[in-house]
């Protein structure tokens, strides 16, 4: 009896062992949400409100909340678009326009738009200037902005930006795989769906996921293509534009230059303004200055009469008492 005991207990214990298990599976099966066919009741959702990310979207939020579709921040390339703006001083605009052309063409971009036009240096001379924006690829940027500042006269200015868009492009990933998924799903219902109702609606719904997909999908191909290409605009300026007034092999600086400057423009703008009073301001003076003192001669001369005529008749009547004495 006492060895029949703990084979006893040992059964006990293995029983109640055996029925918390069975008991916690139990559980757990039921905890789990059971795998349905998908189903549709015919109505129409409401569409999804902004499909373009905001900017303070940050990557792993993106990847947290895209809805299980698996795109993950730390599996995407980061993006970042690079732009570069210069100006810069040139000999010849034309030619440095067309040799910015053909780089660009040479390393696999293009040319997004070129302007040229016409400038003046400080004594009103016409010189050509110009402007030209291009896309080289991102990883020859440094190569192409050494090849732009390469023999000119000066560089004023060069500003280079760079836009980090990983964010962006990774919750648009997220959103494209849940309309792919989506749009899978109401492809399957419109196949296994016979109620013309039905049917409609589905298509309704169906056509509104996949137009949804071409917008996101293009807005990925944007940034994809902006990060790939930078963009580099350059404002080309003709050296004749900054020299400085010179006579001779002098080159006066500061306050001697502002001098003669200011000297040049005093006689400028005094012949500018003789020739403006000799052609127009003198022919209008002598147009209304004749006929004004015509008539102011003639009306002194009516005056001078009429009062020649009055002095002659009052010592006309002072002599008359005169006669009569």
């Amino acid at each position: 009896m006492k060895r029949l005991l703990p084979y006893s207990f040992l059964i006990i214990a293995s029983i109640i062992l055996g029925a918390c298990g069975a008991a916690r599976s139990t559980q757990t099966m039921e905890s789990a949400p059971a795998a349905e066919a998908p189903y549709y009741d015919g109505a129409i959702p409401a569409p999804e409100a902004g499909i373009v990310s905001s900017n303070d979207y940050s990557a792993e939020k993106a990847a947290g909340e895209g809805g299980g579709s698996g795109v993950d921040a730390t599996q995407v390339e980061r993006l970042v678009i690079q732009n570069a703006d210069l100006s810069i001083v040139v000999s010849d605009v034309e030619l440095r326009m067309k040799e910015i052309e053909a780089m660009a063409n040479d390393m696999g971009g293009f040319v997004v738009s070129s302007n040229l036009y016409q400038g003046y240096t400080q004594d009103y001379t016409p010189v050509p200037e110009g402007s030209i924006t291009i896309r080289v690829p991102a990883e020859r940027l440094d190569e192409a902005l050494g090849l732009i500042k390469k023999d000119v006269v000066e560089v004023q200015t060069e500003n280079r930006s760079g836009t980090d868009v990983t964010a962006e492009y990774v919750d648009l990933k997220s959103r494209l795989k849940n309309l792919e998924a989506a749009e899978e799903q109401l492809t399957e219902i419109l196949k296994n769906t016979e109620d013309s109702d039905q049917v409609v609606n589905v298509f309704n719904q169906l056509v509104y996921y996949r137009e949804q997909i071409e917008v996101v999908k293009g807005q990925i191909k944007y940034y994809e293509e902006a990060a790939a290409l930078s963009s580099v605009s350059v404002r080309l300026i003709a050296e004749e534009t900054i020299k400085p007034v010179t006579i001779g092999k002098w080159e006066p600086k500061g306050v001697a230059l502002e001098a003669v400057q200011d000297l040049l423009n005093f006689w400028k703008n005094f012949v500018d303004f003789m020739i403006r009073f000799i052609i127009y301001t003198l022919p209008v003076l002598v147009t209304i200055g004749i006929p004004l003192y015509l008539i102011f001669l003639g009306l002194r001369w009516v005056f001078r009469k009429m009062r020649g005529n009055k002095k002659k008749k009052v010592d006309q009547q002072e002599q008359e008492p005169e006669d009569k004495q």
